[in-house]
């Protein structure tokens, strides 16, 4: 995840225009319909808890497919070297998500909650509740605040327009949605977005296998000669992010955090009807996201046959910008724009989500157990549409305020959110697995674990890659926890069996 795409040099016609400025209004309205009223919170935020189980398989799919992933991903196979090792990561998607349904999931779904972190505040405390939050609001504003910047760049290139008001107009477009809609209006759009990405990455890669040679033979006799569908590495260098251990332990424990200690997803959980359909939405999401990363990486390998068949006129500097390349210089008049659409569709189905889980989180973890005052659930609907637009300010300053920052620290941000989320899950694993754990030990294997895992990204990333991280958080939370209960004052409190 980096800014290679600045150096991307694009611009598109009027017909490719108009296509992309009517799918961002199309977006818009389409969002702002389909949400409907809401009464109450339970209707902005849940989305009234009637959303069908393959509306949110879709959602949970599409927030987690940001720009970043459309355009970057079939970089790693085209790059030299490059095959479909990466694959190995979603192999413990799957495994992760399984187990989320088996020990996360029940948490949720025992009483009315809102927000993850409100288990913290019935087994440990509301510091614990408010700490987990707060971190999560942080880091998620952060993280989809560069997010956003690096859509922007895309967008900077096409229309030709300043980066900031590329920032705003994608950050507004987000926020008014999101802001009018509610969770039913980010949950659809996710599912009108999955449908348009995918579409274009499929019709990006029957394009490539049109134009080759021999078609799909020439595909193929590249990518034997050389070695581009290897999948599996079995070497223990922890160093190395894309082994077959780094995937299935690292992705299982990432997935872990990702999608059973993040609100960003638990919200869609608690938006289906009951357990079970939360539950199969999430099972089925793993295989869904499996496929949809061999899509990319194997439009990956067309790319890379393509430019060795008709070499580019300036070499690219970084992987990132080929496929953004090739939508411009090669798709035909109208699908370019419906696949730009595309990239934009993947981007704004990750922000609206942010927007609407940092609004979840702020209104149940602080502002209801702070307030005093008794409100009527259409002035709390109002005052989370207020948190909503201000989330969205907040992630565009975030944006434009990326222009001065360097690739690398953005890219060090982003993992730092990533990193947060296994800080989250070991606090998870304190209130399903122990009895004596209490807020003390919590938030003492909180803070060794930030330390711990902090030192471990800065100061030993070269020995230690990416998708340990969690794994390193989560059980150094867990472990010191446990260890603290036993000087500590024990909990007071337990989750009701």
């Amino acid at each position: 995840m980096n800014a290679g795409l600045v150096a991307v040099n694009i611009a598109i016609g009027t017909t490719d225009m108009i296509i992309l400025v009517l799918y961002l209004l199309g977006v818009v309205l389409f969002g702002s319909w389909i949400g409907g009223r809401q009464k109450d919170l339970s209707d902005y935020l849940l989305g009234g808890k009637t959303l069908p189980w393959w509306a949110i398989l879709g959602s949970i799919v599409a927030t987690e497919t940001s720009t970043v992933t459309f355009l970057s991903v079939p970089g790693i196979a085209f790059a030299p070297g490059g095959n479909l090792q990466f694959l190995q990561l979603p192999l413990g998607y799957i495994v992760g998500r399984f187990l989320v349904i088996m020990f996360l999931l029940p948490l949720y779904f025992r009483g009315e909650i809102y927000s993850a972190y409100e288990v913290f505040k019935k087994r440990f405390g509301g510091t614990t509740e408010r700490v987990s939050s707060l971190t999560f609001i942080i880091m998620r504003t952060l993280a989809d605040g560069l997010r956003l910047y690096l859509t922007a760049l895309v967008l900077e290139k096409v229309v030709g327009i300043p980066l900031p008001l590329c920032v705003v107009v994608i950050g507004i477009g987000t926020i008014i949605y999101t802001c009018l809609g509610g969770m039913k209006s980010v949950v659809w759009n996710d599912c009108l977005q999955f449908v348009i990405y995918i579409a274009g990455a499929v019709f990006a890669f029957a394009v490539i296998i049109n134009d080759l040679p021999e078609g799909w033979s020439s595909y193929q006799q590249f990518a034997a000669a050389n070695h581009k569908f290897t999948m599996f590495d079995f070497d223990w260098n922890f160093a190395k992010s894309y082994t077959f251990w780094a995937g299935l332990v690292g992705g299982m424990f990432l997935s872990m955090a990702t999608h059973g200690a993040d609100q960003l997803m638990i919200q869609r959980y608690l938006g289906a009807k009951n357990q079970k359909d939360a539950a199969r939405a999430l099972g089925f999401s793993g295989f869904l996201v499996f496929a949809q990363f061999a899509l990319f990486l194997l439009l990956g390998v067309a790319l890379a046959a393509f430019y060795a068949t008709f070499p580019p006129v300036t070499p690219f500097e970084k992987p990132d910008e080929v496929f953004a390349s090739f939508i411009i210089d090669h798709l035909p008049v109208g699908v370019k724009g419906l696949t730009l659409a595309a990239v934009f569709a993947a981007a704004m189905s990750t922000l609206s989500s942010s927007l609407s889980s940092t609004t979840s989180a702020l209104v149940n973890d602080f502002y209801l157990p702070l307030t005093s005052t008794h409100k009527q659930q259409s002035e709390l609907v109002s005052l989370s549409r207020v948190f909503t637009a201000l989330f969205g300010c907040a992630q565009i300053a975030v944006g434009i305020a990326s222009q001065s920052i360097s690739s690398s620290v953005v890219g060090n941000v982003l993992a730092i959110a990533g990193i947060s989320t296994g800080l989250i899950l070991g606090i998870f694993f304190l209130a399903t697995f122990s009895r004596q754990a209490s807020q003390a030990s919590a938030l003492l294997g909180f803070a060794i674990g930030l330390t711990v895992v902090l030192y471990v990204a800065f100061a030993m990333k070269q020995e230690v890659a990416w998708p340990w991280y969690t794994l390193i958080g989560a059980t150094t939370v867990f472990a010191v926890g446990i260890l603290g209960s036993y000087f500590l004052p024990q909990a007071q409190t337990l989750i009701e069996e």
